[in-house]
């Protein structure tokens, strides 16, 4: 039987979720688990073990604050929405089929409805708050410790695929072909005959969060020169799948999981895990497309590594989001 969603009263005025000017990581962090308590009802004990998480880390949060300059406000993307963003991004029917808040089914809506979804993706990155920044600086073995601290999972290629195209479709994994980049080109020449965005066919600049800029020091990738100068989740609705789910593109890329082999599928209940995979855009996208990308889009193995090894790659414009599956 699918998990109703215990209420979650959100009270006029609750404050939005922006790091505060001047605090330290850890202080942005503590008011973000807060929100995340608040938002998205994520329990004291779930908290504990993130906060774990995040402390071990010592530069995951949104951003190092001493260099970060986010482009626009939580209060600004709030102006821009008719009425407040945790009521004007929740989803009741989403919520019966997955159970909690803010997120979304994934299915093919060519053959299924949304009651037929076995999976469930975050509507936002992580932490999952409209209007929060998205958490980067996350290592892929980290982002899938904080899935499952809150009873998530990583997911894999396809079901972020499916998510951005506006379909899940059944697996394509190539397993037999024997390499990632054997497979990778494939994919890429399979699905590079309908190429498509989370708005339509067509890539446009101005539809997602990705007029923002570098940082005039960031010099490839330091944590002292490189800001995390992404939006507020959600500061651009229209950034949106056909699915339900926000920011795809945009903001900060994504950390995924790529299966070389059948027992590495985190869909159906692996824990090792494959390899990373970066997905989507991010938010320098609309001045600087750094690569090709596209709904179905698989990258080469930049940075790569397996999920789980603790020395996955990380760095300032890249971030994750969680999967659940539908019971």
């Amino acid at each position: 039987m699918r998990r109703l969603v215990t209420a979650i009263g959100l009270a006029a005025g609750l404050a939005l979720a922006a790091p505060a000017t001047g605090a330290t990581l850890a202080e942005n962090n503590e008011a973000m688990f807060a929100q995340m308590q608040k938002v998205r009802g994520v329990s004291a004990s779930q908290i504990k073990r993130i906060r774990a998480i995040f402390q071990a880390s010592g530069m995951m949060g949104q951003g190092n604050p001493s260099v970060t300059r986010h482009p626009m406000t939580p209060e600004q993307a709030q102006a821009k929405l008719p009425r407040d963003a945790y009521s004007y991004y929740r989803n009741s029917k989403f919520e019966r089929i997955c159970g909690r808040p803010y997120m979304a089914p994934l299915y093919d809506p060519a053959t299924e409805r949304p009651e037929d979804a076995k999976v469930c993706i975050d509507m936002f990155e992580y932490p999952n708050i409209p209007l929060a920044y998205p958490v980067t600086w996350v290592r892929a073995s980290e982002a899938a410790q904080l899935c499952a601290a809150e009873g998530k999972r990583m997911g894999d290629a396809h079901e972020w695929e499916g998510a951005a195209a506006g379909a899940l479709l059944e697996p394509d994994y190539r397993f037999d072909l024997g390499s990632h980049g054997a497979m990778r080109s494939w994919h890429n020449a399979k699905w590079g005959k309908e190429k498509n965005w989370t708005y339509g066919p067509q890539w446009q600049r101005g539809i997602c969060a990705q007029n923002s800029s570098k940082s005039p020091g960031c010099n490839g990738g330091s944590w002292t020169g490189c800001g995390t100068n992404t939006y507020p989740a959600g500061a651009f609705p229209n950034c949106k799948s056909a699915l339900g789910v926000y920011d795809l593109e945009g903001n900060a890329a994504e950390h995924m999981n790529l299966p070389l082999a059948p027992d590495q599928m985190a869909s159906r209940g692996s824990t090792k895990l494959g390899v990373t995979e970066m997905k989507g855009s991010w938010f320098i996208w609309d001045k600087i497309r750094a690569h090709e990308e596209w709904a179905r889009w698989r990258a080469p193995y930049w940075h790569g590594s397996r999920v789980m090894s603790a020395s996955s790659h990380r760095n300032y414009h890249l971030g994750f989001r969680c999967f659940v599956d539908v019971k």
